[in-house]
């Protein structure tokens, strides 16, 4: 297969089971499963079909010749109807009620949804464990001083798990929208060419409470509570809106994870996970490029995109049914669950596996902490020394700006608090002024709001879904 294009996202990215989720195996299967719930439910309403045909329906859910499926639809041009008859091929004795009563989209959309909902599942699944991996890294470096920056620029410290905190508040607020997609989504259910159960309510003789009841038994036996209380011939697409705007959501998390793995990586306080053979640059052997990280910051670009699909998708539908959604819904919804499975893939794989310099975040610190310590020896001397607030404050000014001017022209070493243990006016002792900038001093509650965000934030929601923990992750490149 290597002389045809194949998906990267398949080939490169994405999990094996999120890739059967997609498949045409599920797929098909699927439209076989609802046929069977369909002939099912049409029999225990008493509709005249036999235990046999659905014993045989039952026996080929999985054997599909996708070879004869596939001359029907040249034929034919037409997928559902290919299958219909590619299905009624090795079921003979069912073939006259397979499909009965029912509209393309009675397959199309119900296994859309079924596989948007299992799909979900999995990302459900991965996000929690995405949730503990991060809320150990944050654990683990709670009381850890790092330098903290707005704009990029060197603002006041915090500690590395406080800074991680941050990302698994995206991540709690994404899980909330995952569920809440879970517990909205219903089958399309049985509703005909238009949405008016017409072909049904026929089959059933005027009995609107039979045709009522099937939907229900239909949606039992695949799994769903109830079904859209209207719709066209489809489903409405506003629905796969809602969902795929759920996964970029987690794409917006996740890539403001990487930027800021990418940054730490700069700074070589961070170190994405890195085996020993790998190689970082093909021209450049010494280099350890963050590229896990921006592989999450590329795959999340593509589905923060990609739910302009569905968007305009939804709002482009004529009347009752047009086709130009079904195109695009083969490519765009698979595509957005494969990249974000990939993305709380390499997620979890670089918090958990990732490393932490600590020496060079203290480097980092002690460059930058002598400017943030000046508001202190400030009052300090003002509160202990009787000193003038004024003069001392023009007297620091003047010795930042000469130790920045040093900094910046001739590359020197930050020595504000060397000028200003020497400036007689401030009467401080080396001792004092280290005393003053004790780091634990400007973190503030930095380690007391990660411990306490842990432990009313989090470990509620790793509790509550404690059997979802535990996953195998597999990067392949």
């Amino acid at each position: 297969m290597n002389d045809v294009y194949q998906n990267p996202l398949c080939s490169r990215y994405s999990s094996d089971e999120m890739k059967s989720i997609f498949s045409n195996d599920t797929k098909f299967s699927t439209w076989r499963k609802l046929w069977v719930a369909l002939a099912e439910s049409e029999k225990e309403l008493g509709i005249q079909i036999t235990d046999d045909q659905i014993s045989e329906m039952k026996a080929h859910l999985y054997d599909i010749d996708y070879e004869k499926a596939a001359q029907y639809e040249s034929k034919m041009r037409h997928d559902v109807m290919a299958h219909v008859h590619a299905y009624g091929d090795c079921c003979p004795s069912a073939k006259g009620i397979i499909h009965l009563g029912a509209t393309s989209c009675y397959v199309g959309d119900n296994t859309d949804i079924i596989q948007m909902r299992d799909g979900l599942l999995v990302i459900r699944k991965l996000l929690v464990n995405c949730i503990a991996a991060a809320s150990s890294f944050a654990e683990k470096h709670k009381a850890l001083p790092c330098l903290a920056f707005t704009h990029f620029q060197a603002a006041q410290p915090t500690t590395m798990g406080k800074r991680a905190t941050l990302w698994v508040q995206d991540l709690i607020s994404d899980l909330r929208q995952i569920e809440f997609q879970l517990s909205s989504l219903k089958l399309l259910g049985c509703k005909g060419t238009t949405g008016t159960c017409a072909s049904f309510l026929e089959l059933f003789e005027g009995d609107h409470e039979k045709v009522k009841r099937l939907e229900k038994l239909i949606a039992g036996k695949m799994g769903f509570k109830e079904c859209y209380a209207v719709s066209g011939q489809t489903y409405s697409r506003k629905v796969d809106y809602n969902v795929i705007s759920a996964l970029s959501g987690i794409a917006q998390s996740a890539a403001k994870f990487s930027n800021d793995i990418r940054l730490l990586s700069h700074l070589k306080e961070f170190d994405e996970p890195f085996e020993s053979g790998q190689i970082g640059s093909s021209a450049m052997a010494y280099k350890r490029n963050p590229m896990r990280s921006e592989r999450i910051a590329s795959l999340s670009r593509y589905v923060m995109v990609d739910v302009l699909n569905p968007a305009i998708t939804a709002s482009a539908q004529w009347f009752e049914r047009t086709l130009d959604d079904s195109a695009n819904r083969r490519i765009s919804i698979p595509e957005a669950f494969l990249a974000v499975d990939a993305i709380l893939s390499l997620y979890i794989n670089i918090i958990s596996n990732g490393t932490v310099y600590p020496k060079v975040i203290e480097r980092h610190l002690n460059e930058e902490l002598p400017f943030m310590a000046t508001e202190n020896i400030l009052m300090y001397c003002v509160k202990n020394k009787g000193k003038s607030r004024q003069e001392l404050h023009e007297s620091i000014r003047r010795h930042s700006v000469e130790t920045a001017k040093n900094i910046k022209l001739n590359g020197g070493e930050n020595d504000l608090l060397d000028r200003i243990a020497a400036d007689s006016s401030f009467e401080l002792t080396r001792g004092e002024i280290d005393a003053i900038v004790d780091i634990n001093e400007f973190t503030g509650r930095a380690k007391e709001q990660t411990e306490e965000f842990l432990a009313e934030c989090v470990a509620p929601v790793l509790q509550k879904y404690k059997d979802l923990l535990g996953v195998d992750i597999s990067i392949k490149v």
